[in-house]
């Protein structure tokens, strides 16, 4: 398949594309300066992305929808031109708080629908507005997980129009087997967000997902921010990594084009997550060159098998995913 800057969408399987290359915004809201996720978003755009990740728990899903609908209204973009994924978080998994959730979302987007919605992680909390629930000693507070309820009102989402399409992000094998083979399932899931990057390459569940038409959606494509609240800070940092650097020079690109054409050409979607113009633009500029088939091979030789993104404090949860192989 020939990826351009402007052509790199892959089809779904349930009829509609998804942009290869998107931007991540996720941002720790006590942080991030109020206005960051904006400026971000426009300068996305103008650069060419068109897939935009974002979701209620960035705390920053108005800065993003101001900045679409000011593209829009500049006549840089359609709404159509312009592929949103937003995402259901743990303290909404009952099914009568599905819906409402994702009407939160486009109230707040100020859109009429979503491209794309995902249950965000397979793991329920008590249900509110208090998006990390805890006891008076500080341990979370969990919640029975029904993925296959929660997934019969996403599919009532997609059925009413508030969203084109449905997918999922960090589940495993098992738990893409439960929506997959419930009854009366209606709807597949498109998309699987996972990490993924040339450390972590998910061989096994990226040939499940693609056995079964689920498009992988790579988070953390160039490793993660050395944030130890949630990072596991023993996997060294990939952008240092010698093999990505030398096949850089190659192309004159950095390592960071090289671990994101990497995915590209191998049909993963990837949202690097960037708040500094320059590198925005330095993310996006993947499609003048291409790996070859021995780059590509030895770039999958680097994996480790190593999470960044461990997800540690929730791990006694009894659907915590990352216990399983994949």
């Amino acid at each position: 398949m020939s990826l351009t800057a402007e052509r790199h969408s892959v089809p779904l399987n349930d009829g509609n594309t998804m942009p290869l290359m998107g931007i991540g915004t996720y941002a720790d809201p006590k942080t991030t300066p109020k206005g960051l996720g904006y400026e971000s978003v426009k300068v996305a755009i103008d650069v060419g992305y068109r897939h935009i990740d974002g979701a209620l728990v960035y705390f920053n899903e108005h800065e993003v929808g101001q900045a679409i609908r000011e593209k829009i209204a500049e006549g840089k973009v359609k709404r159509e031109d312009i592929f949103y994924c937003g995402k259901l978080w743990n303290t909404f998994h009952p099914p009568e708080l599905v819906r409402p959730s994702l009407e939160r979302t486009l109230k707040t987007l100020q859109m009429d629908y979503v491209d794309l919605y995902v249950v965000e992680l397979p793991m329920a909390f008590k249900p509110g507005d208090t998006f990390y629930p805890k006891d008076d000693n500080g341990k979370h507070i969990f919640h029975k997980t029904d993925l296959c309820a929660t997934w019969e009102a996403m599919e009532a989402c997609k059925d009413a129009g508030l969203t084109k399409s449905i997918g999922v992000s960090n589940f495993n094998r098992r738990q893409l087997e439960l929506i997959l083979n419930k009854p009366g399932l209606k709807h597949r899931p498109v998309s699987n967000q996972i990490e993924c990057h040339p450390y972590f390459t998910q061989p096994k569940l990226l040939e499940y997902c693609r056995q079964k038409e689920i498009v992988v959606i790579g988070y953390s494509p160039l490793g993660t921010s050395r944030d130890e609240s949630w990072v596991n800070l023993t996997c060294p940092p990939l952008l240092k990594d010698d093999l990505l650097i030398s096949i850089g020079k190659k192309y004159n690109k950095t390592a960071a084009q090289i671990a994101l054409r990497f995915n590209v050409q191998r049909g993963v979607a990837v949202i690097p997550k960037s708040f500094n113009p320059d590198r925005i633009k330095e993310n996006f500029q993947i499609f003048d060159f291409s790996l070859t088939e021995d780059e590509l091979k030895a770039i999958e030789g680097l994996n480790r098998n190593i999470r960044f993104v461990e997800l540690k404090m929730w791990d006694d949860h009894p659907e915590y995913p990352f216990h399983d192989e994949y």
